[in-house]
């Protein structure tokens, strides 16, 4: 006597789970974050440099250039704008170029995963570490330079629209200039010296209004001079806006030219950005 076994009917493979478009992006920001921490070089510049140009400028200037503030408290404002610019325009600008040479952007092209996923990832990585960032110099400037934190909700505000459009701007300035680096190692060759001459005429190392005329113009075309300007407004007295080529803070033509270099931006990337090098075509 025989049995016969009966074949088990195949079972179905459950359909793969679609991951919805904010886990995407969330996903690539996770992901650009941890290979941002994996450069220590990236690391140490980034969250380290405001940091030690505050140490050192500290121990050389210390004096009052108004009642009430001292050059520190003035440079400080001036290197959290910096901070923020260096972890958006200077990084973006660098590390896209390196990027698009070795390859992985035309990969990221070929993937069915949208286009502005990769974009939302940077965004996420910039807006994270220049929280970091920001947070850390703070925290070192309260300790030990006794810089006053704002007290009231309206300077907390302030410190906020100017940071995040200040932040969008830098972020698509970035993303725009790193279509002119030819190749990985030129990126760094193109950005850096814009990063370093705006700093200097732009009122990080030296009070503003005592730079020639010419060069306050200058700066006035470009966006850190309004972040260091709008950053002042928060952390010094009310009444150092007497200082201010204006005569004040101007926070509306702060809002104005800072929101107008992210439309300025956004065209940029929208006409100049590159998924591959120019030897791919």
């Amino acid at each position: 006597m025989t049995t016969t076994t009966k074949a088990a009917a195949p079972v179905a493979a459950a359909p793969a789970r679609r991951l919805g478009a904010g886990a995407l992006a969330l996903r690539q920001g996770r992901l650009e974050i941890t290979q941002f921490l994996r450069s220590r070089e990236s690391v140490v510049f980034t969250m380290g440099f405001p940091i030690i140009m505050i140490l050192i400028f500290a121990a050389i200037f210390s004096d009052e250039i108004a009642p009430g503030v001292s050059y520190t408290q003035y440079f400080i404002t001036g290197m959290i704008a910096t901070g923020l610019m260096t972890v958006s325009f200077q990084n973006l600008g660098i590390w896209i170029p390196i990027e698009r040479d070795r390859g992985v952007l035309k990969r990221y092209r070929g993937t069915p995963m949208p286009k502005w996923v990769w974009f939302a990832g940077k965004v996420l990585m910039v807006v994270v570490i220049g929280i970091a960032e920001t947070a850390l110099l703070l925290a070192v400037s309260v300790a030990l330079f006794d810089l006053d934190l704002p007290q009231t909700a309206a300077k907390w505000l302030t410190f906020g629209w100017v940071a995040v459009l200040g932040v969008t701007a830098c972020t698509l300035c970035g993303i725009a200039i790193s279509s002119l680096a030819r190749t990985a190692r030129s990126g760094s060759a193109v950005v850096t010296p814009v990063a370093l001459v705006l700093q200097f005429i732009s009122g990080v190392f030296f009070v503003f209004t005592s730079l020639p005329t010419w060069m306050q113009q200058v700066a006035a075309l470009f966006p850190l001079k309004w972040m260091c300007q709008g950053l002042r407004s928060v952390f010094l007295p009310d009444s150092f806006g007497a200082q201010e080529p204006g005569g004040s803070f101007e926070l509306g033509k702060v809002a104005l030219v800072l929101g107008l270099w992210c439309v300025i931006g956004l065209v940029l990337c929208l006409t100049t950005f590159r998924w591959t090098t120019r030897r791919d075509g």
